[in-house]
C-alpha cells in the first residue's frame, strides 16, 4: 500500500516539474509580485510624500516662525520645500511641499499625486484632506507635530475635511474598478474561454464549419463589449445612488474611452490565448497580464507610491491609461479633447494585439 502511495506521489510531482510554465507561475511569479508590492509598501530608507502648499501671499515663507519649519534641499525657482520627519529606527519620511494655487492642488489631489493640502489663511494653518484616507491622516499627524515644534504653540491649526464629490477616496476608486472590470472580463471571459475550448477540441469542430475565423474572434469582442457596458453601467448606477458619485465630464468621451479599453483588452486576450491548450499554463499567462496591472496601475491606491523610475513604466500600461482617463472624465470634467490621445493609444494596442493574435492563432 505504501509503495503504491509513494509511486502515485512521485507521479504527481513529475507531472508538476515536467511543465516549466507551471513551475514559473507557482514559484517565481509570487516572488515577483512580492517584489513589486514591496517597492510601494515596505519600509524604505526614505519615503517621499508630496503635500500641496497653498500660500497666495507667500507669508508662510517670509515669517520666521513658519520659515523655520522648512529645510530646502533644492533651493531655487520652482523647487519644492522639503522637510524630513522621523528617525532611523521608525523610518524617515521626506515631505515635499509644492507651492501651488487651490485649483491646481485639487487636481493633484484627484489624480492621487497628493493626499493633503496645507493652506495658510491669515494666522491659521488649515489642513485639507479626506478624513477616511489613512495616508492623509498619518501625514497630518506627522506634519502637525513637527510644525508645532518649530512654530508658536498658540498658532491656530484647523482641519477642513474634503468630502465634496471628486476629492473622496471612493471617487478615486470607482473609475478604477470600472477599468479593472473591463480588463478582468476580457482576459478571463475571452482568453480562458478560448483556451478551454481548444483543450476540449471544440475549436477544431468550429473551424471545420464554414465559419470565418476572423468573424469568430470579432464576435467575441462584440459580445464582451455589450456585457462590459452593462456591468459598468450597473456599477455607476450603484455608485451614483449610494455614494452620490456624479459624472463631471463628457458622456461621449466616457463611452469612447470604454470602447477603446474593451478593444485593447480584447486584443490582448486573443493574443494571450493564441497558442496554449493547457488551462494551467493559460491561468498563468492571464495572471501575468492581470495581476501586475491590477496592483500597479492605481486601481486601489495611487501608483505615485512607487519610485519615479517605476512610475514612468506604470503610466504606459493599458490599464493605467484606461483608469486614469475614466477617472479624469468622472472627477476632473475631461472631454473629447483630453481623451483623444489615450483613445488612439488604446485602439492601437488593441488592433496590434488582435491582428498579431489572429496571425499566430492555433485553432487546435
Amino acid at each position: 500500500m505504501m509503495k503504491q502511495i509513494s509511486q502515485l506521489i512521485g507521479m504527481h510531482l513529475k507531472e508538476f516539474f515536467r511543465e516549466p510554465g507551471i513551475i514559473f507561475w507557482a514559484i517565481l511569479f509570487p516572488i515577483l509580485m512580492a517584489w513589486g508590492l514591496g517597492l510601494a509598501f515596505t519600509k524604505q530608507n526614505e519615503l517621499i510624500r508630496t503635500i500641496a502648499l497653498v500660500d497666495e501671499e507667500n507669508s508662510l515663507i517670509k515669517r520666521e516662525d513658519f520659515g523655520q519649519f522648512f529645510v530646502s534641499l533644492n533651493p531655487g525657482e520652482g523647487q519644492p520645500l522639503v522637510k524630513k520627519i522621523g528617525d532611523e529606527q521608525l523610518g524617515i519620511t521626506t515631505y515635499q511641499f509644492r507651492k501651488s494655487d487651490w485649483q491646481e492642488s485639487i487636481i493633484m489631489l484627484k489624480r492621487g499625486k497628493i493626499s493633503m493640502i496645507m493652506e495658510l489663511v491669515n494666522d491659521s494653518v488649515v489642513y485639507h484632506f479626506d478624513p477616511i484616507n489613512p495616508e492623509a491622516q498619518l501625514a497630518y499627524l506627522q506634519i502637525n507635530a513637527a510644525f508645532n515644534q518649530k512654530s508658536e504653540p498658540t498658532k491656530s491649526v484647523n482641519i477642513s475635511p474634503l468630502t465634496q464629490t471628486g476629492t473622496r477616496y471612493i471617487d478615486f476608486l470607482v473609475p478604477g474598478l470600472m477599468a479593472m472590470g473591463i480588463m478582468m472580463s476580457c482576459m478571463w471571459g475571452i482568453s480562458y474561454s478560448l483556451i478551454d475550448k481548444r483543450m476540449k477540441k471544440l475549436l477544431r469542430r468550429m473551424v471545420a464549419t464554414p465559419m470565418k475565423k476572423s468573424n469568430f474572434l470579432f464576435a467575441q469582442f462584440v459580445a464582451r463589449l455589450l456585457l462590459n457596458f452593462v456591468e459598468s453601467g450597473l456599477l455607476f448606477l450603484f455608485a451614483y445612488l449610494y455614494f452620490d458619485i456624479k459624472l463631471q465630464g463628457n458622456w461621449l468621451a466616457l463611452i469612447l474611452i470604454l470602447m477603446a479599453g474593451n478593444l485593447a483588452f480584447t486584443g490582448i486576450a486573443i493574443f494571450v490565448s493564441s497558442r496554449t491548450a493547457n488551462t494551467q499554463v493559460g491561468n498563468g499567462l492571464i495572471n501575468l497580464v492581470v495581476m501586475p496591472m491590477m496592483v500597479l496601475s492605481g486601481i486601489f491606491f495611487s501608483y505615485h507610491n512607487f519610485p519615479d523610475w517605476a512610475i514612468n513604466i506604470i503610466q504606459k500600461l493599458p490599464l493605467t491609461i484606461l483608469a486614469d482617463n475614466i477617472r479624469s472624465i468622472f472627477i476632473e470634467g475631461a472631454g473629447l479633447a483630453e481623451i483623444a490621445t489615450p483613445f488612439f493609444i488604446l485602439l492601437a494596442v488593441g488592433a496590434i494585439a488582435f491582428f498579431s493574435g489572429l496571425r499566430i492563432y492555433k485553432w487546435y
